[in-house]
């Protein structure tokens, strides 16, 4: 199966036909559903709800997860690939995504009780329900283990004080995972149910980027939950780090992704763009070369013998460049204006770069 998309190092070429299937499929996804839809929800700052049974359907929500938690089982190298043509989209897309499958079902799947994973996986497997999750706060981002939100005993019950921001997906989540510090100072999570008493979701507007996407603020003022709502399998910052964790290899991918769209876009319009009633017929040519994998222009066999024309009254250096050194006679200083890996012999005397 062919590669979507710029291939430099020919990675397609390391892929299981499962996994380029998997690609395709959400490529396909991306470009005839998401991309139509994409700039209204741009400029409404609005998510494309109508879309998320099809996430589900897909078994892009959850992806690496086995199928009995909700997930479709698929390696991480496929994960990988869905996040990757899913921020080829948006990254609000991708960002629904990784905040519903790493850091909602997952933390569910590896710390949560039977009862929970029986109630919460399978719908948020399918998009059925949407999850949100409560980490970072309005004094404290890169510093969780600083969060001043309280979960303090009362019987055998909880009641979680405090707030969380820049929460993906809080005004529509009909669950959150809810991170907060007992009386011990122990980081401890906790399933917060749409319409609990005492808990508010307020969407965040006016963003000038991730515009594509719902940003909330999650509000706990005296949150009553029983123990059945506190994640048994974990305790400690390990729990929020690993589910961070899970959620960052999809976002690196995401993130590439992201690049490949920017790049594509921007060949794109060098190739139709039009200066002086003609097309850039010396960018169509590039982008040719590049779309099939020409070798850089830069890389040539044979050294090439540059002059360097010194200050009047100087001896002129003679430089002779071996590899990448194809038009460096252009430059007032061949030497400055070397990539990186040339070796250049000035008077015989070579030397390597780094």
């Amino acid at each position: 199966m062919k590669y979507i998309g710029p291939d430099f190092y020919d990675i397609s070429s390391q892929l299981t036909e499962e996994e380029l299937f998997v690609q395709k499929t959400a490529n396909e996804f991306v470009t005839n559903e998401f991309k139509p839809v994409v700039n209204e929800h741009y400029h409404a700052g609005t998510f494309p709800m109508e879309l998320i049974p099809k996430l589900g359907e897909l078994g892009f929500l959850g992806s690496t997860l086995p199928e009995e938690s909700g997930g479709a089982g698929v390696s991480s190298v496929a994960y990988g690939l869905i996040m990757h043509e899913l921020e080829r989209g948006d990254s609000g897309l991708r960002s629904f995504a990784s905040v519903q499958g790493a850091l909602v079902m997952y933390p569910i799947h590896a710390y949560g009780s039977d009862e929970q994973k029986s109630h919460w996986l399978s719908k948020l497997g399918t998009g059925e329900a949407v999850g949100c999750f409560g980490l970072t706060e309005p004094n404290f981002g890169s510093n969780p283990g600083g969060m001043v939100t309280k979960a303090s005993r009362d019987g055998d019950d909880w009641i979680l004080n405090g707030a969380k921001m820049w929460i993906t997906n809080g005004a529509i989540a009909d669950v959150a995972l809810v991170w907060a510090k007992d009386d011990e100072d122990v980081i401890r999570g906790f399933l917060i149910e749409k319409g609990t008493e005492g808990f508010t979701a307020p969407e965040q507007h006016g963003k000038l980027s991730l515009r594509a996407s719902v940003t909330s603020e999650l509000v706990m003022e005296n949150v009553h939950l029983p123990d059945s709502a506190r994640l048994p399998g974990i305790e400690g910052l390990k729990g929020p780090l690993s589910c961070l964790t899970q959620a960052r290899y999809g976002i690196a991918w995401g993130v590439i992704g992201a690049a490949v769209d920017c790049y594509e876009t921007a060949v794109e319009y060098s190739t139709q763009r039009k200066q002086f009633s003609r097309q850039d017929e010396q960018c169509r040519h590039r982008a040719r070369n590049r779309s099939h994998g020409a070798r850089h222009p830069w890389r040539q066999r044979h050294p090439q013998r540059v002059f360097h024309h010194a200050p009047h009254g100087q001896p002129r250096e003679r430089l002779y460049l071996r590899g990448d050194a194809r038009d460096a006679h252009t430059h007032p200083r061949a030497e400055d204006y070397r990539p990186r890996g040339v070796r250049v012999i000035i008077h015989s005397q070579p030397w390597e770069t780094a």
